[in-house]
């Protein structure tokens, strides 16, 4: 079972084909070789590049003829062959490019994910369709146990493994990079069901501040999830490497990340493992990633002896097991800020027992926060969920 939702050709891009798959009518020919060249180029197949060629000769030959025999007193053997490669060139191309006209509006879509034409076998199972389409294939040496295909997507390299499975850099054979996460807990039918429930609730949160959901396959060996791939370090790699947010900077990330918050909840999704190596720094400000997975893998996890979640930005109801509701998700965030402000997490992060103590029993040192940001974030660790602001009114708060 899988869950896909690709975009079709715009009207422009299909405008495009037909104008080109119309060059070799109109030129009568002569433009054959260029446009079935373009689209070997434009597909990545030799086959095409080799029927270009062809059609090269054949249409030399013609010119070369009547170059040489301007009066029309070519010799019959020279008169049939020539003829025969006009006609190869001029009706064997407008069929040729009338074939190609789908193929080349969906190529190299920006966000359609077309599978190519001679895949390299891998371990992993894929649809039939996948293989006739792939156009492109792995060429670089990769990592015992990193796959190369997972399901449409060419993995080029990893760029993260935890509790719930591994991250990888990937790219469709359109050149679109995304990033793809392969879920290790979904092994029966029923969690997988629910996860592909709770991604399409993902799905609907708005993207401002948050990394797009794309794509999700519950088939296979291994559940996925794709989403928009941002180019840039997480709060926690950047805090670690450059040192605590000033001032502006952490009420530019307290703002845009309250505001993915804010959204995330609208759409009916809680987060639950809020944390700065689920806010990435991308070229246009914080993204907030992994929303909507936590969930789905919650009975899974539990029942296994794992804990959803990441003990320093837990809150006091997911320690007691509690439900689990928005405002977890404010405390989380919360403790986030303090990292970002101070380097380390409001409850700190030495044994999991004193980390837990410190969650449920004391009050954090909020001294080195901005006064801005003091009162908001001291509400937000209120051990009651029902005392905690809701992050449209942690927006509010911030903004005024």
């Amino acid at each position: 079972m899988q869950h896909s939702h690709p975009i079709r050709p715009s009207g422009l891009r299909w405008t495009a084909a037909v104008v080109w798959a119309c060059l070799p009518l109109l030129t009568c020919g002569f433009a054959t070789p260029f446009t079935v060249g373009f689209a070997a180029f434009w597909l990545r197949n030799v086959w095409h590049a080799v029927a270009a060629c062809v059609y090269l000769v054949g249409m030399g030959s013609f010119t070369l003829a009547v170059l040489a025999y301007p009066n029309d007193d070519a010799p019959a053997e020279l008169t049939v062959p020539v003829t025969l490669g006009l006609l190869l060139s001029w009706v064997g191309g407008v069929i040729h490019s009338g074939i190609l006209v789908p193929f080349m509006a969906k190529a190299r879509m920006t966000a359609v994910f077309t599978p190519a034409v001679t895949p390299t076998p891998t371990p992993t199972p894929r649809p039939p369709a996948d293989v006739r389409q792939r156009t492109t294939a792995p060429s670089v040496h990769r990592p015992l146990g990193q796959p190369q295909w997972i399901g449409h997507y060419r993995v080029e390299r990893q760029l993260g493994r935890g509790g719930q499975g591994a991250v990888y850099l990937a790219m469709a054979p359109n050149g679109v990079r995304v990033a793809v996460k392969v879920l290790h807990d979904l092994v029966d039918d029923v969690a997988r069901t629910r996860f592909a429930r709770e991604v399409e609730a993902a799905r609907r949160v708005a993207t401002f501040s948050t990394a797009r959901v794309l794509d999700v396959n519950i088939g296979g060996q291994h559940a996925y999830i794709v989403s928009e791939y941002v180019d840039g370090p997480s709060l926690e790699q950047l805090v670690r490497k450059h040192g605590p947010r000033d001032e502006d900077g952490l009420t530019r990330l307290a703002l845009s990340t309250a505001g993915a918050l804010a959204a995330i909840h609208k759409a009916g999704v809680v987060h639950r493992d809020f944390k700065p190596s689920n806010v990435l720094i991308g070229h246009d400000g914080p993204r907030v990633i992994d929303f909507g997975i936590a969930r789905a893998l919650d009975q899974m996890t539990m029942t296994s002896g794992k804990m959803v979640g990441t003990p320093p930005y837990m809150s006091p109801e997911q320690l007691k097991g509690e439900t689990v509701g928005p405002p977890s998700d404010v405390f989380s965030w919360a403790v986030t800020m303090v990292f970002a402000a101070t380097g380390r997490p409001a409850f700190g992060e030495d044994t999991v027992p004193a980390v837990f103590n410190r969650v449920l029993n004391h009050a954090p040192d909020l001294s080195r926060l901005p006064a801005g940001l003091r009162d908001v974030v001291g509400a937000c660790l209120s051990k009651q969920p029902t005392d905690r602001p809701s992050a449209s009114d942690v927006m509010l708060a911030i903004v005024r």
